[in-house]
């Protein structure tokens, strides 16, 4: 591997592969910041902003990336990120590669090795903010992989996002977090519209509620430590609450819901797993012992 040199002022050079939407703003921060930047992206008639602003487009991947030592890229998938590399053929020996293209674990780690066995230092990272958070303070991005690579060029990473957060050296780590806070947002934002929906139903606009949601996702900070904690010690004792009890509560969402024609698939399922839990035992449990059942598919 290559021996890794800090080089966190703005005359770091680096290059960025693909420039879709996030592309784009990953490069325009480095810009914005003073650094000087390579671009290359298959279609090449993306970037003109970008090349207007100093950046210099670079004719291939290979001339891309020979251009800086450090080369961050982000695509649609892993499919798409390896051919990249396969394009760029030797010019990524050593240099950092810096892969913020989302995909799974597993894949992330396939990524790793086939980037050591080139002798390419190998970070891979997973963007949680959208791109016009990009280059804040606040914008967080999760990275894995290389401890030397990450810290020799943390300067650089921190102006595509403050919250640069380093999660050790399995380069899976990074990915199975943006599944894991995904798997998150993306049950509670089809929570949200279908309380949308439950409450406009009954002549209620979203903008009138979303307050009273607001206030109550206040109390889900606590809620999550505490489950995290059971589940951690494995302790489910059912001292304030009990799935059957809350398994009740699920019940009467879809019975309004059903009442007002709204759909009740995702609500449904929430069910299904709280009562796998009751014919598990664990009906007298807290809300935290339904991970007994998600840790297991069902039969």
């Amino acid at each position: 591997m290559a021996k890794h040199q800090g080089n966190g002022g703005d005359s770091a050079q680096v290059t960025v592969l693909g420039l879709g939407a996030m592309g784009q703003a990953l490069a325009g921060a480095l810009l914005n910041a003073g650094h000087p930047t390579t671009v290359w992206n298959r279609s090449p008639n993306k970037g003109d902003d970008l090349v207007a602003k100093g950046a210099v487009r670079a004719a291939t991947v290979a001339d891309a990336v020979a251009a800086s030592p450090l080369v961050i890229v982000c695509v649609l998938d892993y499919e798409a990120s390896r051919s990249i590399f396969e394009a760029a053929g030797s010019a990524l020996s050593g240099r950092v590669l810096v892969n913020l293209t989302s995909d799974t674990p597993e894949r992330a780690r396939e990524a790793a090795a086939w980037a050591a066995a080139r002798g390419v230092d190998y970070i891979d990272g997973a963007i949680m903010v959208p791109t016009n958070v990009i280059g804040q303070p606040e914008a967080l991005i999760l990275y894995s992989g290389s401890p030397a690579a990450f810290e020799a060029h943390l300067p650089t990473l921190k102006v595509l996002g403050g919250s640069a957060r380093f999660l050790g050296p399995d380069h899976g780590m990074a990915a199975l977090y943006d599944m894991a806070l995904l798997d998150v947002f993306f049950s509670s934002m089809a929570a949200l519209m279908h309380a949308f929906a439950l409450v406009g139903a009954d002549g209620v606009p979203a903008t009138t509620f979303v307050p009273f949601a607001s206030e109550f996702f206040g109390f889900m900070p606590g809620m999550a430590e505490a489950a995290a904690r059971a589940v951690d010690e494995g302790n489910h004792a059912g001292d304030f609450d009990n799935v059957r009890m809350e398994a009740e509560g699920i019940g009467h969402i879809i019975q309004a819901s059903r009442a007002r024609g709204i759909d009740t698939t995702g609500i449904a399922a929430v069910k299904s797993i709280f009562d796998r839990a009751i014919a598990k035992g664990h009906g007298a449990d807290s809300i935290s012992s339904i991970i007994e059942v998600l840790k297991r598919p069902a039969a």
